[in-house]
């Protein structure tokens, strides 16, 4: 599919873009028969792991891919669940009709996520309710023309890249098929724009990022076209775009698109925001999309997000045979022979993102074997085969270690230099989308259904919670 050209809203920054909510297109339960009100604090900016969570989103909120700081450590978890199934150990189940991959993000006590239909002619997005499991808005985002439509890989979906949040607005977005911003509390359309071109070739899968002062970064790197913007997350006006300037050694588009979501780091008080493509990851001055850096390497179709220790940076390259580049952020212009620290090749996953704690990092293979690696060196520390298929990246929370594969297996592994399995937890069906934490809970979207998993006194059963009628 080959949309408009690029030019199209480079002429303009506010093309398809309302200030009116689309209430006309209301699905499912509406905001008021739930009556919910939030209820955690708002934070002041906190500086965290080299990135300061939003001033308007409460500091525990997983407001984003991979969290607040983008990193899958959940640090402020303190009890977590270490076994459950369909009968225990699940505070409620809310089955889903729709397809998406993209993962959950937290506001307050709401959970909102993206889904599509099958066919990807009709986008949505919805809000549950983390007490009770139930939803509270529903809301038809966009409509495509089928024929119009490009495709999706098999391992990919129409709804796949995750939303953000700052407490009071949710940016939904679907790729080149449309970006909105919506209200946390009613799921009212702020604003929309859908002249982004781009032909992802397999289906979309960068997620957007937001930063403190309220602009939104996404990647768009396709077939045809690969760019990055940033908007204003108020309106949806374009303050700045970069064509990517990469040599690709080739003129197959299918070498040169990419499906990851960058991040942003704090380097000696600057901010760089981090933006891996095939073929290289650049770093961009987030004021004006000057490019700071760039370190090339040889794989494409790179996927899982990038993370930041504070010193060094991480960035996985993507397919065919993954590695892990450990990057100093310190540099300026090529510094691909000066400023890598090491690269590690052996059973680096590569849908899955990998988490850093306490100086290790943890990695799944796509294939199913886990391994941990020393953050200093990239030396494997210990591997082991857990088996089965894996896209959902590693989550660190309450100390522990949890990994999610397509058939509905959730392990749970405690972190150190030897590894320590723990419990093997089965459901009715696996999972495409990363898990979230809320309140010493996991949040977790299978391909069929949405769990909140925590610890029961008496281990109850599970509570089916059928969505509300479309």
């Amino acid at each position: 599919m080959r949309l408009s050209p690029l030019e199209s809203f480079e002429q303009h920054t506010y093309m398809n873009v309302t200030a009116s909510p689309r209430k006309n297109r209301i699905v499912g339960i509406p905001a008021s028969r739930w009556g919910h009100a939030m209820t955690k604090p708002l934070s002041i900016a906190l500086l965290i792991g080299g990135w300061f969570i939003s001033d308007v989103a409460a500091a525990d909120d997983w407001s984003q891919f991979r969290g607040p700081n983008s990193d899958n450590v959940a640090t402020q978890a303190s009890d977590m669940p270490t076994t459950w199934s369909e009968s225990t150990n699940v505070i409620w189940k809310l089955s889903t009709s729709r397809t998406g991959w993209s993962s959950p993000i937290i506001a307050g006590d709401l959970a909102m996520m993206t889904e599509a239909t099958s066919d990807g002619t009709q986008m949505y997005a919805f809000a549950v309710d983390l007490r009770d499991g139930k939803v509270r808005w529903s809301r038809l985002v966009f409509e495509n023309d089928k024929d119009k439509l490009g495709e999706t890989h098999v391992m990919n979906s129409y709804a796949s890249p995750t939303p953000v949040t700052d407490g009071k607005h949710v940016w939904v977005h679907f790729g080149s098929y449309g970006t909105a911003c919506l209200d946390v509390e009613t799921g009212d359309e702020i604003w929309r724009r859908r002249d982004f071109p781009c032909n992802h070739f397999r289906g979309p899968g960068s997620s957007p990022m937001l930063d403190p002062a309220g602009r939104l970064f996404m990647n768009f790197d396709g077939y045809d076209f690969q760019y990055v913007v940033c908007l204003r997350g108020s309106d949806g006006s374009l303050i700045w775009k970069q064509n990517r300037d990469v040599d690709y050694g080739t003129t197959d588009g299918d070498v040169m698109k990419a499906f990851c979501t960058p991040i942003a780091i704090n380097v000696d008080g600057n901010t760089q925001w981090i933006s891996p493509t095939s073929k290289a990851v650049i770093a961009y001055d987030p004021n004006d999309g000057a490019e700071l850096w760039r370190v090339h390497y040889d794989e494409f179709s790179a996927t899982g997000q990038p993370f930041y220790d504070g010193k060094i940076l991480y960035v996985n390259t993507g397919f065919g045979k993954a590695k892990l580049y450990a990057i100093d952020p310190r540099g300026s212009g090529d510094v691909t022979d000066t400023h890598v620290r090491w690269v590690a090749e052996k059973g680096i996953g590569s849908k899955p993102s990998q988490v850093f704690y306490q100086g290790l990092i943890y990695n799944i293979h796509d294939a199913g074997v886990l391994s941990c690696l020393d953050a200093t060196d990239g030396a494997e520390l210990w591997s082991k085969r857990l088996g089965g298929q894996f896209s959902a990246s590693p989550l660190i929370a309450g100390g522990l270690l949890y990994v999610f594969d397509h058939d509905g297996t959730g392990y749970v592994i405690r972190p150190g230099r030897v590894c320590d399995l723990v419990a093997e937890n089965p459901l009715d069906n696996g999972c495409m989308a990363s898990p979230a934490v809320f309140d010493n809970s996991l949040i977790v979207r299978t391909k069929t259904a949405m769990y909140r998993i925590g610890k029961l006194p008496d281990a109850s059963s599970a509570v089916e919670l059928i969505p509300g009628a479309e």
